[in-house]
């Protein structure tokens, strides 16, 4: 495949029909309804969303590919090099695949995956992306699955990418303000090209095998703990950690403000959002529960792999 923003585009919209696909098959109740929009400053995408399924209660796969002045902001993020870029006449193109699944029970972790392409008429261009698992409750057994099937992938391309991927979630995906992280994690990664270890395509092919990555694994997660019953006071800790989720993606996600800067398609930016959230005032976790042992595993640095 020659890596051009033609094919990568094609190539991420038959991600997003493979991961639909994949979505629709576990769940088994419902299917993913589309709606095809356009950005009046150029491109648009194709939104796909799931809600009230035997599973999922609210999930988004959009695709977009847009276009247009490149946004000031970008020149002034001071730690990448598009900074020293001059931004006369310069415009962008980026696309990319979003996905985020809330699911009915809380005894299914939320998932987020991006991956996103960008490049400048002024040839600068990157790669970027990232999957990470927010569960409800962390479960040690799917914590190491989860981040074993990443280590498989990025093994494959290069042994240094796990421990560097996954630090930069652990401190990507971080509440400052709560001091804990999102979830347990994952891998995430930004402005990739070529490097010390890869040249552009080999990082390209990694990339894809990142997106390629995620229907397997959440489809497994979902088909262990879909069936486990659970109870209301299960529920209401489900709705306090989907807070912790708004929280982020509102006040820290690059990928909300991207959207935000960019006029983009406000229904599509806040698609991650869950349909129902709860904050409750100054609430403790009971010594020794489930949701105090979570709470003890918010933070950075575990070693969910054993051989970092």
């Amino acid at each position: 495949m020659e890596i051009n923003k033609e094919n990568i585009t094609e190539w991420l919209k038959s991600l997003q029909d493979s991961i639909c696909n994949a979505l629709e098959t576990e769940d088994g109740l419902v299917k993913f309804k589309e709606e095809n929009w356009t950005r009046e400053e150029g491109g648009g995408g194709r939104s796909r969303v799931i809600e009230n399924g035997a599973v999922i209660e609210k999930g988004g796969v959009m695709f977009s590919a847009v276009s247009g002045k490149t946004p000031d902001f970008l020149f002034k993020e001071k730690e990448h090099s598009i900074s020293n870029t001059s931004a006369v006449e310069t415009t962008f193109f980026a696309t990319g695949v979003s996905i985020v699944i809330h699911p009915q029970s809380p005894l299914v972790p939320i998932i987020h995956m991006n991956i996103r392409y960008f490049e400048m008429s002024n040839g600068v261009k990157w790669l970027g992306g990232g999957i990470d698992l927010t569960p409800h409750y962390i479960v040690d057994e799917d914590a190491r699955f989860f981040h074993h099937q990443l280590k498989n992938v990025c093994d494959k391309h290069h042994s240094s990418y796990y421990p560097k991927f996954k630090t930069w979630a652990d401190d990507y995906f971080f509440i400052n303000h709560r001091k804990e992280t999102r979830g347990i994690g994952g891998i995430f990664f930004d402005r990739l090209i070529a490097n010390e270890y890869l040249n552009f395509e080999q990082n390209f092919a990694f990339w894809q095998d990142v997106g390629k990555a995620f229907a397997p694994i959440y489809v497994e997660l979902m088909h262990k703990n879909k069936g486990k019953a659970y109870t209301p006071e299960q529920k209401q800790w489900q709705l306090l950690r989907r807070g912790r989720y708004v929280e982020f993606n509102l006040v820290y996600d690059k990928g909300t403000k991207f959207g935000l800067e960019t006029n983009g398609r406000i229904e599509s930016i806040l698609m991650s959002l869950p349909a129902h959230a709860s904050w409750l005032y100054d609430f403790k976790t009971k010594e020794n529960s489930e949701e105090h042992n979570t709470l003890l595993k918010l933070k950075k640095g575990i070693n969910w792999t054993g051989n970092e």
